[in-house]
């Protein structure tokens, strides 16, 4: 019955972790002078360097989304930029004077700074538990006839997909750099996974550093 129920959570478990990226923060820096909660109120505009449209586009809604439960309103770069505006940027007073003309108060950059593929290899199916947990450490036979099949189970192969993530806010009026978060992410699955989750993960370390209420 233990074992069953072992096996039933284990499966539970695969088929969540199969569902959903594991995206963590490796790293973030906040400026020591910004006042606690300095985005409530404000608004930011959302710039996600990125050359696929949806990518960009469901970032950018995912954390226009989140940030208004926050008080905090957004302009998406999707929205006031053609799709092929980073093609060719403008000017610096340009382009910041345009920024500022749709009322923002800071910059957030979402961008992609490396990925990675790793392979590894994956053993055979193995388990242990002590006598008197599974039977057959009570005799040969029922030892040999539940590990026998186990131990000709070939291994196989594998390939982790890593993507590393940098996101940065600036303050419009001085143009300096006031937030910066470094992310790790291990087999998006989908776009629509990483998408999905994303947002909600800057949103979290954004209230962990003090910028924003809980």
């Amino acid at each position: 019955m233990k074992r069953v129920m072992f096996l039933v959570i284990l499966l539970i478990s695969g088929m969540l972790f199969s569902c959903s990226p594991v995206t963590r923060i490796t790293g973030s820096w906040v400026d020591p002078a910004l006042k606690p909660q300095m985005l409530t109120g404000k608004t930011i505009f959302i710039a996600s360097l990125t050359r696929n449209m949806k990518v960009r586009t469901e970032l950018e809604r995912g954390f226009t989304a989140l940030a208004l439960s926050k008080n905090i309103k957004t302009v998406r770069g999707s929205d006031y930029f053609s799709p092929d505006f980073y093609k060719k940027i403008p000017p610096e007073k340009q382009l910041m004077a345009r920024i500022k003309d749709s009322g923002a108060d800071a910059i957030l950059t979402i961008s992609l700074i490396n990925k990675a593929s790793e392979t590894r290899y994956v053993p055979g199916r193995r388990t242990y538990a002590p006598f008197p947990y599974y039977h057959w450490y009570g005799g040969f036979y029922s030892y040999f006839n539940y590990w026998g099949p186990i131990f000709y189970e070939p291994g196989y192969y594998v390939t982790d997909k890593r993507y590393f993530m940098e996101t940065n806010l600036y303050d419009l009026e001085s143009n300096k750099l006031i937030w910066s978060a470094q992310s790790e992410t291990v087999n998006p699955g989908s776009i629509d996974n990483f998408v999905r989750t994303y947002p909600q993960v800057l949103i979290n370390q954004m209230v962990k550093d003090g910028l924003m209420p809980m």
